[in-house]
């Protein structure tokens, strides 16, 4: 590797530009805290040598930094402040460890870095007032590293401000607030952004070289610095919204784009170059219906002079790709309809033969990330229906084993009934696009027994149900019911065309797929069609309040978590960053309004017929608490019932093990009551 690329760098460095800043020490007791719930650890990032391994844990209830060694079971946290961690990066020279926090839980995200040895914990992009910040890739010295800051700016493309705290969280009491009849409502917080300035820069955690510029763009949906070549010349960028992600190679010294080509969705680690950047490996399904692993050839200015492609499968996606054994290999993730199959290819030479890959067998069903170990090894992120998410480290070319400190199956879910291995269902729309999904049975249960049903839906719309331990699937079925969790149109893992049928009015069709999947449940067998709820997160609560009101009668009872009940709502308050991605999926705030109005659960709330519970983080700025609110308020105006549990500390995604247990209690207490 050339010494110290970040000395030839010439980008712009801009003033204001983010600089590391010291934070009081971070960790609090060194040795490992006592057992306090079930707990996973995922996200691993492996030092220089392959010897020790960063990752997120949540062993204390709350997702923190922790490092252990690969062939020793003791671990420990090098960061006990209470913000949730969400990505970790450790450095290509072995001094620093970097990763993204959530402050309160919310989507607002800073940039940090400590030691190894937990000491000289600092900031580095996020904390200047109004802005946001998350990871991009390391120089391969290590001097420096990407980051992505957010700025929210008016028309004018001036700086506005966001509030310094979350809102919702005022005049709290306890961890939660559950609102009934009688209950106050939660104001919005007003905000309506035009859009957000996104820039890239290369910060030094030493904190002696100032930030360089590498890209700025305005009115951006995403923004992630994936690699910069060794000899600093070159950065490779991912941006655009979902559904119409890039690859961009940018040069450093005038910032200009040299080549752009269409990149899938999903993982943001898009691709990385060769040691040379002559060559870029990308993840891309370009003109396909699913993700490859293409090799682009590259000029001394980075302009793209071929194109080559290396591994594909016919119908499966590739969503992970890492490079491993020093560039010569890449890890390569297949999704087989929802679980994973992981390989190990060696990357060819221009004109070479390929060589076949190497199979690596799996504990678990689905891996969730996989990353380089040393020169030799690598690691992976696994979880399955049998236990959340755990590390494991490939002894050999093609084994995987459980690192030490990664807990056994049985410690990393809670007491009770084993947990239910799911099986896969293909259902049929009434257009003949056949679905996909997975069905949970509740144990004991005999199996032409018709049982009451959870139809759960998940959020996106572009993720996938994948047969993972899931905590508010192992309640349900605790209590003798079944889940149905079913990949409606939209989803991803099924095709590009799959992906894309839910856009604009196609999802009024993905409305009636949930219907569709009620109707294969209940005539396959499992599923009583007089004893059904349905509920989902984030897209999955919108899909729930859509269901309940364009399909009333068919379920009993529905729970939306962090779900959008007005489309038009939605994209006045929600994140400027989100809304430019949103607008592909759903329609244009100014353009398609009439459309977002017609799409809108509130434009149709006289047809809900059923009890309704909202739930929803008071810190949530993705989907502000303002959508299950006057959901909520409309359902009570109409004599329904209807109440709002909202859960203080925590964002759209629910990440503090004790606001997890409320939620799931709170959820299986409600549907459990109206369908038994």
């Amino acid at each position: 590797m050339a010494a110290d690329a970040r000395n030839r760098l010439t980008g712009e460095r801009r003033p204001g530009a983010p600089a590391a800043r010291p934070l009081p020490a971070g960790a609090g007791h060194r040795d490992t805290p006592p057992l306090q719930t079930a707990h996973a650890c995922w996200y691993p990032s492996a030092d220089p040598d392959g010897e020790s391994v960063a990752f997120v844990c949540d062993r204390s209830g709350s997702p923190q930094l922790w490092v252990g060694r690969a062939d020793d079971d003791r671990a420990r946290p090098l960061d006990t402040t209470p913000d949730p961690v969400t990505e970790v990066a450790w450095s290509p020279d072995g001094r620093w460890i970097a990763y993204t926090v959530a402050p309160g839980g919310s989507g607002h995200t800073r940039v940090l870095c400590v030691r190894p040895d937990g000491s000289d914990r600092r900031v580095l992009a996020g904390a200047e007032p109004g802005t946001s910040a998350y990871l991009g890739c390391w120089l391969g010295d290590g001097s420096a590293l990407a980051v992505t800051v957010a700025e929210p700016v008016d028309e004018a493309g001036d700086p506005v401000g966001r509030p310094e705290e979350p809102p919702g969280d005022a005049d709290r009491d306890g961890p939660a607030t559950l609102l009934g009849a009688d209950g106050r409502p939660v104001p919005g917080d007003g905000r309506a952004l035009a859009r957000d300035r996104l820039t890239a820069y290369l910060v030094d955690p030493d904190g002696i070289r100032p930030a360089v510029l590498l890209a700025d763009e305005s009115a951006a949906a995403t923004l992630r610095v994936c690699d910069v070549s060794r000899d600093g010349r070159l950065a490779l960028l991912r941006r655009g919204p979902r559904g119409g992600r890039e690859a961009v190679v940018v040069r450093v010294a005038d910032r200009a784009a040299a080549c752009t080509l269409p990149v899938a969705d999903g993982d943001p680690w898009i691709g990385r170059f060769s040691a040379d950047a002559r060559t870029m490996w990308l993840r891309s399904d370009d003109g396909a219906e699913f993700a490859a692993l293409l090799a682009v050839d590259l000029d001394e200015d980075g302009r793209r002079t071929g194109l080559r492609e290396i591994a594909r499968r016919a119908a499966h996606d590739l969503e992970l790709f890492a490079l491993v054994e020093n560039g010569r290999r890449a890890a390569l993730v297949w999704n087989a309809g929802g679980t994973s199959e992981l390989e190990t290819l060696a990357l060819p030479e221009p004109e070479a033969v390929p060589v076949p890959p190497r199979t690596v067998e799996l504990d678990h069903e689905v891996v969730t990330r996989v990353a380089a170990a040393g020169p030799y090894g690598l690691v992976a992120s696994l979880a399955g229906s049998q236990r959340r998410p755990g590390i494991w480290h490939l002894a050999d070319a093609t084994t995987a084993l459980r690192t030490p400190w990664t807990a056994r199956d049985a410690d990393t879910v809670p007491p009770g009934p084993a947990p239910v291995r799911p099986v896969p269902m293909r259902p049929k729309a009434r257009d003949g696009l056949r679905l996909g999904g997975w069905y949970h049975r509740a144990p004991g249960r005999a199996p032409g027994e018709p049982a009451p049903c959870v139809v759960h839906l998940h959020g996106g719309p572009e993720d996938q149900e994948r047969p993972v331990f899931d905590p508010l699937y192992h309640e349900l079925t605790a209590r003798g019911l079944d889940v149905f969790a079913p990949d409606v149109r939209g989803s991803s893992g099924w095709g590009r065309t799959f992906r894309d049928a839910d856009l604009g009015e196609g999802r009024f069709a993905a409305i009636d797929d949930v219907a569709d999947c009620v109707a294969h449940a209940v005539e396959a067998g499992p599923a009583d069609i007089r004893r059904l709820a349905v509920m989902g997160h984030s897209y999955g609560g919108y899909l729930t309040l859509a269901s309940l009101v364009w399909h009333p009668g068919l379920f009993r009872t529905g729970v939306t978590v962090c779900g959008m009940s007005d489309l038009t709502t939605f994209f006045a308050t929600t994140e400027p960053w989100l809304a430019e991605s949103a607008a592909h999926k759903y329609g244009h705030p100014e353009r398609d309004r009439a459309l977002l109005r017609a799409l809108s659960p509130m434009s149709r709330v006289d047809a809900l017929s059923v009890p309704l519970l909202a739930v929803h983080g008071a810190h949530d700025t993705n989907v502000p608490p303002r959508e299950s609110e006057q959901i909520v308020r409309a359902a009570r105006e109409r004599g329904h019932e209807a109440e709002l549990l909202l859960l203080h500390g925590e964002g759209h995604d629910f990440r503090r093990a004790d606001s997890r247990r409320l939620f799931r209690r709170t959820a299986a207490d409600w549907i459990e009551k109206r369908l038994t």
